[in-house]
């Protein structure tokens, strides 16, 4: 007998670790997605009970994965009366039951990722559905992060397998010429999934670290890839400061965090990927982002940020990924490189073109620079305006506390 605190944590661990490597395989085979969901729930249950009096397997991936394939056997052949069912019942009769334990279980969640993240599917879906077959959470635990009811996003998923199956998207990895569209499709939906739970307000912090995960398995699917391993230095770096974001609710300004509290472990292991990115000599979006949370991850205080570095980083991001929101981020970066007029002109330059308008940190920067330029009175009547914009209860604090210094 196995104590029953040693069996659940064997079981929590196999569930973030194999969860979705057992569906994959089970919708490989079948192609039938809710039964490989519904069969994958069910090894992990008996594995409560059967590892407690058996004792956790050397390979636990490898005994899920047997336990619901032969759920999946017993209930088609329960309920066969069709003939894609027995298509199914086939498929799953001819494969072999048991694993070697000498053989590497093969690798279905590659396959998974970019189904999961196909253009054909609407965004929205996209997110849901990886979090669900990837990362194994409830259909609660999703609608909740993103705000939404349980039916609701129970019909997003049904409308989402249902489009995989009718569209006819395949189960594959996408071939080498259309394999940098699809990949960026799937880099998105691991950025936003980490980015939902990177804001502590939103009370879904699990989420930053399910992005995380994901994207850590990518890496490992497809190691020659640098996007992915640049998106996961950007995650990394982003992390290793998430704790000094705010303080008692209030938003923390990068420049005014204690970097002695920020995480040096996971620092040096962004700083790591992002240069066995950078190795691979093919850069992106996501590897100039990491290089920008590099600069100042790497800096030992706000007066020691590379600026210069820092704003050509940005031009080049914006030649990746043309953005008003990255020409605003470029902005405060010349101001810190090359003197606050100078970024008070390109801010200026955006604020007449439109296209920010209405978003928080429009005003935000401009309030922050007239401030370091000592024009107080035309920095506060920014702040307001921010302050009418402002999401976020931390930020509205934040624009609160510099508007009462003015």
């Amino acid at each position: 007998m196995t104590a029953p605190d040693e069996v659940r944590a064997a079981v929590a661990a196999a569930y973030r670790d194999e969860w979705g490597q057992v569906v994959a395989t089970l919708i490989g085979l079948t192609g039938d997605w809710d039964l490989a969901e519904d069969c994958a729930q069910d090894a992990f249950a008996a594995a409560l009970a059967t590892w407690a009096r058996d004792g956790v397997p050397a390979r636990p991936g490898a005994w899920l994965t047997t336990t619901a394939r032969h759920r999946a056997t017993d209930r088609l052949r329960r309920d066969a009366t069709g003939a894609a069912k027995l298509r199914q019942l086939a498929v799953l009769e001819r494969a072999p039951l048991e694993w070697d334990d000498r053989a590497e279980i093969p690798d279905e969640r590659l396959r998974l990722i970019f189904t999961c993240c196909h253009p054909a599917l609407p965004f929205p879906a996209r997110v849901a559905l990886t979090l669900r077959t990837l990362a194994g959470l409830t259909t609660g635990e999703i609608a909740k992060a993103f705000l939404t009811s349980e039916p609701t996003m129970a019909q997003r998923l049904v409308r989402a397998k249902r489009k995989i199956v009718e569209a006819g998207i395949p189960y594959r990895v996408p071939p080498a010429e259309l394999l940098p569209q699809r990949l960026s499709a799937v880099l998105a939906v691991l950025y936003l999934v980490f980015n939902q739970g990177y804001d502590e307000e939103d009370g879904h912090r699990a989420l930053a670290a399910e992005g995380i995960h994901l994207a850590r398995t990518l890496v490992r699917l497809l190691p020659a890839e640098p996007e992915a391993r640049g998106l996961l230095a950007l995650m990394l770096l982003l992390e290793a400061r998430r704790a000094q974001r705010t303080d008692d609710g209030v938003l923390v300004t990068l420049e005014d965090q204690d970097r002695s509290q920020w995480d040096h472990a996971l620092i040096a292991e962004g700083v790591a990927t992002l240069d066995e990115a950078l190795a691979l000599r093919r850069s992106g979006p996501y590897q100039v982002q990491a290089a920008i949370a590099a600069c100042h991850a790497t800096a030992r205080d706000a007066a020691a940020t590379d600026w210069p570095q820092i704003a050509a980083l940005y031009t080049q991001l914006a030649r990746f990924a043309p953005s008003p929101v990255v020409d605003l981020n470029r902005a405060v970066a010349v101001a810190m490189a090359e003197g606050i007029s100078a970024g008070l002109a390109l801010v200026d330059d955006l604020a007449e073109s439109g296209t920010l308008d209405g978003y928080h940190l429009l005003p935000a920067t401009r309030a922050d620079l007239l401030r370091r330029d000592g024009r107080f009175a035309e920095a506060a009547t920014c702040y307001e305006e921010a302050l009418r914009l402002a999401p976020t209860e931390a930020e509205r604090r934040y624009l609160l506390r510099r508007l009462s210094e003015l």
